[in-house]
């Protein structure tokens, strides 16, 4: 679900994000997605990696007209040695790393009871383990570029204990901390770490879980009337992502029409 172009047309721009070199995990489709074209829109270099090669590739020849096309690698994030290596890759070809964003997750729905150790395995390493070791690997070329942002993405969903969802819940409270302790490390150096957490964002994948009416209870939680886009998200990303947010860290941003 790409940005509209009459919201893009009113959106910021940030002088400040004009040639930074920006990586985007799950960034071929719904949230990621709106986040690569927002920043490519803003003239940044972007890397993004997903598993959802047709859509990778589908988003890099829609946006093969920008004046810094995006570059797509196709990367399973589950595997945290491949997943550095790559990194290094994108390192090398974008020039450096001054953003990254840790979009990737899959909120598959589970019951408590059908959950075996290998699931829960499978589950934080999507989920949680992938932003830890993602911001590991573009540490060194932040220093080098004098500082960076890194924005892991949250979830309302553990906020609110919606069913269905226990280890998804976990890996998402647990990136709040993640953030809380990545920021605090790496401040010194000049790197800010934030969470985005989103409430309930429309895209095609989050359309699978809800009947009109349970879309219609959602908005009626909210204190805003309407549905939550991609492009919505991307725009707090890419604030949090500029110099404007320069003393911004270490803190969670919400995007949720006042649900929580």
């Amino acid at each position: 679900m790409s940005q509209s172009g009459d919201t893009a047309a009113h959106s910021a721009i940030y002088p400040s994000l004009e040639g930074r070199k920006v990586i985007v995990s799950g960034g071929a489709s719904g949230i990621g997605e709106g986040i690569v074209e927002g920043f490519v829109r803003q003239g940044a270099a972007v890397a993004f990696v997903d598993l959802l090669e047709d859509a990778g590739s589908d988003l890099v020849n829609r946006m093969s007209g920008a004046e810094v096309p995006p570059i797509f690698q196709r990367c399973d994030i589950t595997d945290s040695d491949d997943y550095a290596a790559k990194i290094g890759g994108l390192i090398e070809r974008l020039g450096g790393c001054d953003v990254l964003v840790n979009n990737a997750a899959n909120d598959d729905r589970h019951k408590v009871d059908e959950v075996t150790s290998d699931y829960w395995d499978k589950c934080m390493q999507v989920n949680l383990k992938h932003q830890f070791f993602a911001a590991k690997a573009v540490t060194q070329a932040m220093r080098d570029a004098g500082g960076g942002s890194i924005v892991n993405m949250g979830s309302i969903s553990w906020h609110l204990g919606l069913p269905d969802l226990a280890i998804y819940q976990t890996a998402k409270a647990a990136i709040e901390g993640l953030t809380r302790s990545l920021a605090r490390e790496l401040g010194r150096d000049n790197i800010r770490v934030n969470t985005v957490i989103p409430g309930n964002v429309q895209t095609p994948r989050q359309m699978k879980w809800y009947t009109p009416e349970g879309e219609a209870e959602i908005v009626a939680a909210q204190c805003l009337d309407g549905r939550i886009q991609p492009v919505d998200v991307a725009a707090l990303v890419m604030f949090l992502a500029s110099d404007d947010a320069r003393y911004c860290t270490s803190h969670s941003y919400w995007i949720d029409g006042g649900w929580r």
